[in-house]
């Protein structure tokens, strides 16, 4: 089945490949009634398949309303991950919330010149982080309208 330009409802695509951080997402997001699934990819290689299929084969997941990115990713790190979603006509509106624990301003700068919708530090704090992750759902979940439906 090839799904082109259609977005899930409340679904959130999480690349990250801390466990830690991953669940405190989860755990944070199950507070809230934002996101209706919640699906992890661990590195940069498993997005791109997640997102474009592999090696040619039809799409197999539906677009997701939001993307959580890290940077600081193996394989494929998180600023080529979003190079290639912006390049792509079928996820280039996608919405993209770098969340990582890089303070680095040149991670920043080339975020938002890759086109990342915002730039989120991770707090280390777990009820900031939890705070955190709500708010983002919240926003981006409830309250921004879509490109893609």
């Amino acid at each position: 089945m090839r799904v082109i330009g259609q977005a899930m409802d409340n679904t959130i695509l999480l690349i990250e490949d801390n466990l830690s951080d991953i669940k405190l997402t989860q755990r944070a997001f199950q507070k809230t009634s934002d996101a209706n699934r919640i699906d992890v990819v661990n590195d940069g290689v498993q997005a791109f398949e997640y997102l474009f299929g592999k090696d040619g084969e039809d799409y197999i997941h539906e677009l997701p309303t939001l993307i959580l990115l890290d940077i600081k990713l193996p394989k494929v790190d998180g600023l080529e991950v979003l190079k290639r979603i912006r390049e792509e006509r079928r996820t280039e509106l996608l919405p993209v919330v770098i969340l990582t624990s890089s303070a680095e301003m040149s991670d920043i700068v080339t975020s938002y010149r890759l086109g990342a919708n915002s730039y989120i530090r991770k707090p280390v704090n777990y009820d900031h982080f939890s705070e955190t992750v709500q708010k983002i759902g919240t926003y981006w979940m409830m309250l921004n309208e879509r490109a893609i439906k």
